[in-house]
């Protein structure tokens, strides 16, 4: 295929992590108490990768004041890729997030209960009826993201699937009228259960027509996950997640942060960063995320990739971060001391 240099972009899942024990503060970040007033946690992010994935807008549809905060406070050419609410792919835990504080459905016996039970059917069909995305769902969404697009900002829009998500008919019919209501955008869907890979041809069948990319996942391996070549599936655009290998801590976990807790060895970044330089010779955008983000873990492993492909590393990293991980001692610039 011929084609010119391809839009590579390289970053992490998210740019704030303020607490727990894998916090970013004072590792990539200065400590909260020590920082010059006015410090802005993106700006110092934007200064070392040109893009970002957000996963905020998974727990509330994205707000337009706040994505023009985002667009201002980065250079031009940044980007922005939007993981969809969590109404577009994880319809029950919608209804838990909705339902929250409320009692659930139990044994309702005898005639009262019977009523009662009437009553939670009720509840429950209209709860379903909720969880199903509609159209001021989606305009609430575009609208949301609009002054990223109109500011040249906005990557691609991830439709993150939980792994219960299965090949089927529904499955199907949804996902495809999912793709057709964000036919305007780019769109990278995650599947993650094995069906979809065991049919393989009829996943891209289903995909590639919209110029979706089927997102490539780095992660611990079950026995129902899902199976991939780390091949792109369209020339537009090609979308890279790896979210670590900590398998022991992956389902039972003190914290969910502890499941990102994994930092990719020296030799592990070589796979991703040879699987990078092969399929930007195939596409015209590509993006890698790092999603392994506990203690910055994700910045450090986004930095190697970056210096395994021959990409600058722009901005300046603290003492304390290039102590932490001495893989980018020597390429990595130091953070200039001020006084």
């Amino acid at each position: 295929m011929s084609m010119g240099a391809p839009d590579l972009r390289i970053g992490t899942s998210g740019w704030n992590y303020p607490t727990g024990r894998g916090t970013w503060n004072g590792v990539f970040y200065p400590p909260s108490r020590g920082r010059a007033k006015g410090f802005d946690e993106l700006s110092f992010y934007a200064e070392h990768f040109n893009t970002v994935e957000v996963n905020s807008t998974f727990y509330g549809q994205p707000r337009p004041d706040v994505a023009r905060g985002w667009a201002d406070r980065t250079p031009p050419g940044f980007e922005f890729s939007i993981k969809l609410y969590q109404k577009f792919t994880h319809p029950n835990m919608f209804k838990e997030a909705f339902t929250k504080g409320v009692p659930p459905s139990g044994d309702t016996g005898g005639r009262g209960g019977q009523e009662k039970a009437g009553g939670l059917q009720n509840r429950d069909a209209l709860l379903d009826a909720l969880a199903r995305p509609n159209q001021a769902d989606l305009d609430e969404f575009r609208r949301g993201i609009d002054p990223l697009a109109s500011a040249g900002k906005l990557g691609a829009l991830l439709a993150q699937f939980p792994p219960s998500f299965k090949d089927g008919p529904a499955s199907r019919d949804y996902l495809s009228w999912l793709l057709e209501a964000f036919a305007d955008y780019r769109v990278a869907v995650e599947l993650r259960h094995s069906s979809w890979s065991d049919a393989i041809g009829d996943t891209l069948s289903l995909l590639s027509p919209f110029g979706s990319a089927w997102v490539q996942i780095d992660e611990p391996k079950f026995r129902f996950s899902i199976r991939q070549n780390f091949l792109p599936n369209v020339q537009g655009v090609y979308y890279l997640r790896l979210h670590g290998r900590n398998a022991k801590q992956w389902w039972h976990h003190e914290k969910p942060e502890d499941r990102y807790n994994y930092l990719y060895s020296a030799p592990e970044v070589t796979e991703f960063a040879e699987t990078v330089d092969a399929a930007r010779r195939l596409v015209s955008k590509l993006y890698l995320y790092t999603n392994n983000h506990f203690s910055a873990k994700s910045v450090a492993n986004a930095a190697m990739i970056k210096k395994q492909l021959g990409e600058p590393l722009e901005g300046e990293y603290s003492e304390e971060f290039l102590t932490k991980y001495p893989e980018l001692a020597g390429f990595a610039k130091p953070l200039a001391r001020k006084g």
